[in-house]
């Protein structure tokens, strides 16, 4: 019996020893100035928690490097440990060594991970070392903490920090709007904690210190004042190097003109660091009295030289985050930061692409008072961080959840779906008219709907997606499945990119138009898109007279001319995507004003908008109407009362439609043929378009160039 309870004494004492709370082991990667400014917090904060938290430091990055600082310095006096010091970066400061430096550090960390055997690793922000970091922990199964995840920026930045967002495992963000911005790329809200930024709980502690004049004197001399000097900080941008030293210089030039004390930050070791500092050096800034060059400033002293400056100018993330704690005016340049959140004290110029724009800038802001404003926290992020990390399960399984929004569950096939008939829609857009149908595979129109075309394109847009999701809905109830979209259009199209290059006047805001992505998007659907000429010529050949025919050309005509030519059994579209702009070809060097601004194309003499002109000239002469025929006072007149006319005997109209050459004279015998081609289509007159002729049956031409058929 005895033996009995001393088992189950000893049982007791083993649980309660197990269940007693181990320390949790937190592992802060830091990997340059920036970066240590937000972690330094959470790490004083774990440092005085021993009873909770075993902190380990690892070091690597730019800290290491002497042209940035050797920063590691400051963090050893700041008495902390390091645990270990990684030199990972691969000099060059271009993109390659960028992802050198990544590779080095995936090489390096997987060591150092396995000595210390951490139970959580923090990582900051959105930096390639970052990257790397993440990754290693990631992959060996370490649970990872982001912090200042969902945000948004400007660079290749936006995408590192997404990246890790999507490998952490918990997340602390800064504010309301990132919170939103992790829930909606799927991350668990459980995991996620609005904390405000860790910085802000130094800074807004040192806004009432008074010992700044000697900060001030110690990095821009005695005879500084504060609110009379600028800080300036400016980065490379990595997707766009060549503008983003442009614009460098363009500022350097601007402070050098604007003539006030200015602390000017070397760059970060980004891809394009090196020229930028070539740049400095060319325009002679360590030598300039006006400047002081530096490569690091403490964050404590750093963010006193921010609260008392008459103005901070760059595109560092200090300008848009930390200076609106202390209402500094920020002229923010470039994209780098585009997509943050900022206060009123920021003043942007995107495209600062010269002196004197810059320039304005400071003027404008210089020497500015703006309220003090919070966006990013309130000073109390550090206590929220770390009862959070106390409240970490480790039991949990690892493998992180994604919170997907519902979808549709797919539909299982079935009989109604075997017997769908495959179709497809049709938008036909020309200079009147804007027509969408659904067509079978067979040709057969099931159904049209036909609206006017708008004049602007915000509204043409509007109403070609409207009746497009109109047809693909009504499809369901004809029995039909849409397997893509065919768009035929006027004006000059690039059809292996979906787009519009150029109209002529009788579609206005037409250039450089991308049909394709907005209509693929709205429908899920494969989009094809070509000139309306081009697509008639497809028509031909797959349902009309050039089935079977390797050589013809089609003409269409409506309020203008088209046409399509297939040589070789191929479309041709030719170099400049206008092989058949057969309309505008010039027949009159002085005849009338074509849609396209050229004088004398076929089509102004022979389009349904030039047989509008001559028509109205009868009507205007009362030369129009013959015994039959009327036209009511709020009636427009149109080419179709020309062709009335004719065919009910005026000898006028009749001439119009009948002539085969303008009043100048024809050069070439072969462009008269093309008016002598185009009459009998007008005249309706039951004939296929130009694929054929009474004489020939179907045209032969061996070559085409430029739009002219020889």
């Amino acid at each position: 019996m005895e033996l009995y309870y001393k088992n189950i004494r000893k049982i007791k004492e083993s649980m309660e020893k197990n269940n007693r709370k181990r320390k949790l082991r937190v592992c802060v990667a830091t990997c340059n100035r920036a970066d240590y400014s937000k972690l330094a917090p959470i790490m004083f904060g774990l440092k005085a928690d021993p009873d909770n938290f075993e902190l380990d430091v690892v070091v690597l990055g730019s800290h290491l490097i002497d042209d940035y600082g050797n920063t590691y310095r400051m963090i050893e006096q700041d008495d902390f440990d390091i645990h270990a010091k990684l030199h990972t970066i691969v000099r060059g400061e271009d993109e390659a060594s960028m992802v050198e430096s990544v590779g080095l550090a995936l090489v390096k960390l997987p060591d150092v991970l396995n000595r210390l055997k951490p139970d959580v690793m923090i990582v900051h922000g959105d930096r390639f070392d970052a990257l790397a970091l993440a990754t290693s922990a990631a992959l060996m199964n370490i649970r990872i903490l982001h912090v200042e995840g969902g945000e948004v920026s400007g660079t290749i930045d936006d995408s590192i920090r997404h990246a890790i967002t999507k490998l952490a495992h918990y997340h602390v963000c800064c504010t309301h709007t990132a919170e939103q911005h992790l829930i909606a790329m799927c991350e668990d809200h459980d995991r996620i904690l609005l904390a405000g930024c860790p910085s802000y709980d130094m800074l807004l502690s040192a806004m009432n210190k008074d010992n700044y004049m000697s900060i001030l004197e110690t990095w821009l001399g005695e005879d500084v004042k504060p609110y009379e000097y600028i800080v300036a900080v400016q980065h490379p941008v990595t997707t766009n190097i060549k503008h983003s030293l442009k614009m460098f210089e363009l500022t350097l030039d601007a402070l050098i003109s604007f003539n006030k004390k200015t602390l000017i930050l070397f760059p970060n070791i980004d891809a394009g660091s090196k020229e930028m500092v070539r740049v400095m050096r060319k325009k002679g800034i360590e030598q300039n009295p006006q400047f002081r060059a530096v490569k690091h400033v403490p964050f404590e002293q750093f963010i006193q030289l921010v609260a008392h400056a008459g103005c901070m100018i760059g595109n560092s993330s200090c300008g848009v985050r930390e200076a609106g704690a202390f209402g500094t005016p920020v002229i923010n340049l470039g994209t780098r930061q585009t997509g943050r959140e900022t206060g009123e004290n920021v003043l942007h110029v995107r495209d600062a692409d010269t002196q004197n724009k810059i320039h304005h800038a400071l003027e404008l802001q210089f020497g500015k008072k703006y309220p003090c404003s919070k966006i990013y926290g309130d000073g109390n992020a550090v206590p929220r961080i770390l009862k959070f990390l106390k409240t970490l399960d480790l039991s949990e399984p690892l493998q992180k959840k994604f919170c997907f929004p519902p979808v549709k569950e797919c539909i299982s096939q079935d009989i109604d779906f075997i017997l769908e008939t495959q179709s497809a829609l049709a938008v036909d857009l020309g200079g009147t008219n804007l027509r969408v149908a659904i067509i079978s595979m067979k040709g057969d129109i099931v159904q049209k709907y036909t609206e006017s075309n708008p004049k602007t394109y915000e509204e043409r847009i509007e109403l070609i997606l409207k009746m497009c999701v109109k047809a693909a809905s009504d499809a369901v109830r004809f029995n039909c499945r849409i397997l893509g979209v065919g768009i035929s259009t006027g004006g000059r199209v690039n059809p292996h990119e979906g787009v519009v290059l150029h109209s002529t006047k009788l579609i206005q805001e037409w250039n450089s138009v991308d049909l394709r992505t907005p209509i693929s998007d709205a429908l899920h659907l494969p989009v094809w898109v070509d000139n309306d000429g081009n697509c008639a010529a497809l028509a031909e050949k797959k349902f009309g007279h050039g089935k079977g025919v390797e050589n013809f050309v089609t003409v269409i005509t409506g309020t203008g001319i088209g046409g399509g030519i297939v040589h070789n059994n191929e479309l041709i579209h030719g170099s400049g995507f206008c092989a058949a702009e057969l309309g505008h070809i010039m027949v009159s060097v002085d005849g009338p004003e074509c849609m396209c601004g050229s004088q004398g194309c076929i089509e102004a003499y022979a389009s349904g908008m030039a047989l509008q002109r001559e028509a109205k000239k009868l009507h205007d002469e009362d030369q129009l109407l013959v015994e039959g025929m009327s036209v009511k006072n709020d009636e427009p007149v149109t080419a179709i009362h020309l062709i009335q006319a004719a065919q009910m005997g005026n000898s006028k109209a009749d001439s119009i439609l009948r002539t085969d050459q303008p009043r100048e004279n024809l050069s070439d015998s072969s462009l008269k043929k093309s008016l002598l081609v185009l009459a009998p289509r007008l005249m309706s007159l039951p004939v296929s378009a130009p694929t054929m002729t009474p004489e020939e049956g179907h045209f032969q031409f061996p070559y085409v160039t430029s739009g002219f058929i020889s």
